[in-house]
């Protein structure tokens, strides 16, 4: 039960107030259970239901975040990120290189995870340097970065892993489709960087973090075993045995960190587009939108409901993967509300700068619009041509 002090006296709040605020700050998961249980008045619970989820997605990402949880509690991340950034001496190789860490995160940890990781690191370094006046810009690029760099890779969007099991899709194949966007996006970003940041001396503060070399060398093992699950090299239930053991014993914290608000919503998302697939007007209606120009609608819907969601709905109605999967990856820039790591990224920088909100918003919309409105005139332009 919450605790709050009137006068010097500790009050207790009502457990139903701790529910809201659960779900007040998890409104995404909010949304998508109302979603699950107003369909579910539709179409009844029955056995189909079973057939709704994707227990691979759920245990891949399950595990992912669990290990990154546990890599993160050694400071592994923040020591490597701080090692690369005392290799910089400017404003501007400096900023590059957290976006770039940032992005490169992203490929390997999921991008909501590298934003949480690597957001504290941006604020550290421009705080201690005195160059607070870049730290929207930087907040802006990290959250750009981590939207589009993890793209690359099966694990590096929730979106990509569902999508990646519910497919088959192979992983050649997977990164042939999204090399054109993922090339783009670095030039993009790199291009920005180089305007809007000066070449000013920085220094960065702080002494490096001496990593435990049996907890980092276990926890990556852990995660190489999360990752071959991911590539199907392992069959997932293993996986799902092994990880949460070895964790219950070395680092129970990180099992309590693991984002489970976000699966969650995948649950809620799962039932919902299942209902809504057997829902004959819809299935009919999104059919006929997504014949026409699949990569184009399920971009714009990313923008509506975000990009988890929208490859979870929309995957029930197409077959065309590949345009699919560009879509509600570029698709995650854009509204505040296009990705969940948007919206971490916002909370994020208002805490930072309670009164900073509408200036950061104004620089956000600005910057992901613009790359939303490239990135899809580069990919329909490639689609014209045949590539």
């Amino acid at each position: 039960m919450q605790n709050i002090f009137v006068a010097g006296k500790k009050l207790h709040l009502h457990p139903i107030y701790e529910l809201l605020s659960f779900f007040k700050k998890n409104a995404v998961m909010t949304v998508a259970m109302a979603a699950a249980l107003i369909t579910g008045l539709i179409v009844p619970v029955d056995a189909a239901y079973l057939g709704y989820f994707d227990f691979k997605t759920l245990t891949c990402l399950f595990c992912v975040l669990a290990v990154v949880c546990a890599l993160k509690n050694i400071r592994f991340f923040y020591t490597l990120a701080q090692q690369i950034v005392r290799c910089f001496g400017n404003a501007r190789a400096c900023i590059l290189a957290l976006v770039y860490i940032t992005f490169l995160g992203s490929m390997l940890i999921a991008n909501d995870m590298a934003l949480l990781t690597f957001l504290p690191l941006g604020y550290f370094v421009l705080h201690t340097t005195d160059k607070k006046k870049y730290m929207a810009f930087t907040f802006v690029m990290q959250n750009i970065a981590a939207n589009l760099g993890g793209m690359l890779t099966p694990f590096g969007n929730p979106q990509n892993l569902y999508l990646y099991s519910k497919f088959q899709i192979p992983t050649g194949e997977f990164v042939q489709i999204m090399l054109p966007p993922f090339i783009c996006s670095v030039a993009l970003i790199t291009l920005c960087c180089l305007i809007f940041v000066k070449k000013e001396p920085l220094s960065v503060a702080g002494e490096p973090v001496k990593l435990p070399v049996k907890r980092t060398a276990a926890y990556l093992a852990l995660f190489a075993l999360s990752i071959a699950i991911v590539f199907r090299g392992i069959p997932y239930w293993l996986g799902l045995i092994i990880i949460p053991a070895a964790l219950f014993f070395m680092d129970r914290k990180a099992l309590k960190m693991v984002d489970y608000p976000l699966l969650l919503t995948f649950v809620f998302f799962f039932i919902f587009s299942g209902n809504m697939a057997r829902i004959d007007a819809v299935s009919a209606f999104f059919s006929t939108l997504l014949e026409k120009n699949t990569l184009l609608v399920s971009t714009l819907s990313c923008q509506c409901i975000s990009n988890v969601p929208s490859a979870v709905l929309l995957s029930q109605f197409t077959g065309n993967y590949r345009d699919l999967l560009v879509g509600v990856n570029i698709g995650g820039v854009g509204t505040l509300i296009s990705s969940l790591a948007s919206l971490i990224t916002y909370r994020e920088y208002t805490l930072r700068n309670p009164s900073g909100g509408g200036k950061y918003l104004k620089l956000f919309s600005a910057f992901n619009f613009g790359f939303l409105i490239l990135l899809v005139g580069v990919m329909m332009l490639l689609r014209a041509f045949g590539i």
